[in-house]
């Protein structure tokens, strides 16, 4: 528990009553937090699809829909650590469910924006860097370096740029292509200072 409590990201919507109040409810429904891990999974596939169909000529209903559950897929990681952790309802195989579903969640969200944009080269290019951010985050604490969760383009802050590139596509399309050079740019900056401080971290005098 100890070392699950470590590795969390720091959310600060975790210690507001609305957040604890659902958590609450949930654990007390006797939801697992596993089934909600694998729920954030199936919400980020149907986001996919929503923002790939509403790209290419669904309609702004579907983009819409897409940034909601890209929201519900944020929402699902938030409970599923503090039904785990604040409700008592921690599996012993939680720390796969907690992890696993992120890497093909964000693959399924952004391939499918890249899809919807008419640029899937670019999808795939954004989805792969985002699970190299990952990658390096368990690779540093796996060789013993404190879990880093910092951005610039951490998972929150992909999610936050694609829900506003999906509702601005709404109007402008090419709000699409836009949010996923963000994401790329964004993601392969963060992948390098995350690489620098696991060095730095294991180099300080």
């Amino acid at each position: 528990m100890t070392g699950e409590r470590v590795n969390r990201r720091p959310i600060a919507s975790r210690e507001s009553g609305w957040a604890r109040r659902i958590a609450a409810w949930l654990a007390a429904k006797g939801v697992s937090p596993n089934r909600i891990s694998q729920a954030s999974l199936l919400a980020a596939v149907l986001a996919g699809l929503c923002l790939w169909a509403g790209g290419r000529g669904g309609g702004a209903a579907l983009l819409v829909a897409g940034a909601l559950l890209v929201q519900l897929r944020l929402l699902c990681n938030l409970f599923d650590g503090m039904v785990a952790v604040e409700g008592g309802k921690a599996a012993p195989d939680g720390g796969f469910w907690n992890e696993f579903p992120d890497r093909p969640a964000d693959i399924a969200i952004l391939a499918g924006l890249g899809y919807g944009a008419g640029e899937p080269a670019l999808g795939w290019a954004a989805a792969g860097l985002a699970v190299l951010t990952a990658y390096t985050r368990e690779l540093g604490r796996g060789l013993g370096a404190p879990a880093d969760f910092g951005g610039p383009m951490a998972k929150p802050h992909r999610m936050a740029a694609v829900t506003a590139g999906a509702l601005v596509g709404c109007f402008w399309v090419p709000a699409l292509a836009v949010t996923l050079w963000v994401v790329a740019v964004g993601a392969a900056l963060t992948v390098a200072l995350r690489a620098w401080r696991i060095v730095a971290h294991f180099n300080r005098p």
